[in-house]
């Protein structure tokens, strides 16, 4: 992919440039990573003043000596400090001074404050500026290499899912099922999990970001999980909710039915153009008329990519318009204390209509099992 590194750097240096600034300092890893390939521990990115030449990817040196991990763009120049400990961003000022840099364009939102100064202290003639969010934005639409990975990312996923789904689960602890996921999860070929797994049971279930206790499923529980695989750097989630054991109650196949519904709505509202609060509001509007509304997530959707949560932000308030190529999760749930609740989730990737819709990566049954 070193073209299409050179590409993303490329656009960023027109837009740093646009902004009145000669060099821009990236430190945020996935934005690093984004952009060079690569992002070894406290690496950062250095958009050098002038060609393509002048950009360097500055790596802290272990105790041992040595670059501690990665592969970056082949294409771009690796410097390695010479003093373990030193900090990389620091180090990039005195590159980009050292290279005729006036002004400095930097990532505030990831600097702390006394990095910060350090840039100013070992740079006093070079102006810093706001970068801001340049990088996230490009990061929103993905090239074809990127949608690649998601995929194969969604079927290691719903592989180890459907291993599950094959098991025993009655007497068994939330966490070691979580466990056990993410174990299958890098059996298939994951380099990670997404993030930490999620399973709930019983009373626990459809509860977000719930972490896994050493309570024993037991028949009749809804039980609902959320894994997601990392392979390459992209990550993809997946969220199910089954019953265990014996069929579903009344009130279990109601509230599935109703969160079934609110989920294939926002799924059929991603399209091109349409703004994120329409998506949202599809998917939230049949649980507010169901009486729901003071259980429901902030957002009830996400963009996914190099991490598990990216823009764009499918909630109520979220500003912008949806892009083709662009992944993001659709997953709205409700969760009812003391009783449990139904969690759907799946990974898409915006499509027009013309080429067929919104393409479903995560591909799992969405039919409410009794395991």
């Amino acid at each position: 992919m070193s073209d299409a590194h050179g590409i993303r750097r490329g656009r960023l240096r027109d837009r740093a440039a646009a902004a009145g600034s000669e060099a821009a300092l990236v430190s945020r890893p996935a934005n690093v990573r984004y952009l060079a390939g690569s992002a070894p521990p406290g690496a950062v990115l250095l958009i050098g003043p002038g060609d393509p030449g002048s950009d360097v990817l500055l790596c802290p040196r272990t105790s041992e000596g040595t670059l501690v991990e990665g592969r970056p763009d082949e294409a771009l120049r690796v410097s390695v400090l010479p003093v373990p400990g030193a900090d990389a961003a620091v180090a990039a000022a005195g590159f980009a001074a050292a290279a005729g840099a006036g002004t400095l364009a930097v990532e505030e939102h990831h600097l702390t404050v006394a990095r910060y100064r350090a840039l100013g202290s070992v740079a006093p003639r070079v102006r810093l500026t706001e970068l801001g969010s340049a990088v996230e934005q490009q990061r929103v639409v993905k090239d074809q290499e990127e949608l690649a990975c998601l995929r194969t990312a969604a079927e290691i996923a719903d592989q180890a899912l459907g291993e599950l789904l094959e098991s025993i689960l009655v007497g068994r602890t939330e966490r070691h099922l979580a466990l056990e996921l993410e174990r299958r999860l890098v059996d298939h070929g994951a380099d990670s999990p997404a993030f930490a797994t999620s399973v709930g049971s019983g009373p626990h279930a459809g509860r977000g970001g719930h972490r896994p206790t050493d309570r024993r499923v037991e028949e009749g529980d809804f039980l609902s999980v959320c894994l997601g695989a990392n392979f390459r750097g992209y990550r993809c989630e997946i969220g199910r909710t089954f019953v265990i054991g014996t069929a579903p109650a009344d009130w279990q196949v109601d509230l599935y039915d109703l969160v079934f519904a609110a989920q294939r709505a926002g799924r059929e509202a991603l399209a091109p153009g349409v703004e994120y609060r329409e998506v949202d509001r599809a998917a939230r509007q049949p649980l507010e008329a169901a009486g729901y509304g003071d259980v429901l997530p902030a957002a009830t959707g996400h963009g996914v990519g190099l991490e598990i949560v990216e823009d764009p932000q499918l909630a109520p308030s979220a500003m912008g318009k949806l892009d083709a190529c662009v992944p993001v999760t659709v997953e709205p749930g409700v969760h009812l204390p003391g009783r449990g609740g139904v969690r759907i989730d799946d990974t898409l990737v915006v499509r027009p209509e013309a080429d067929g819709g919104p393409e479903l990566l995560t591909i799992t049954t969405k039919e409410l099992l009794a395991l």
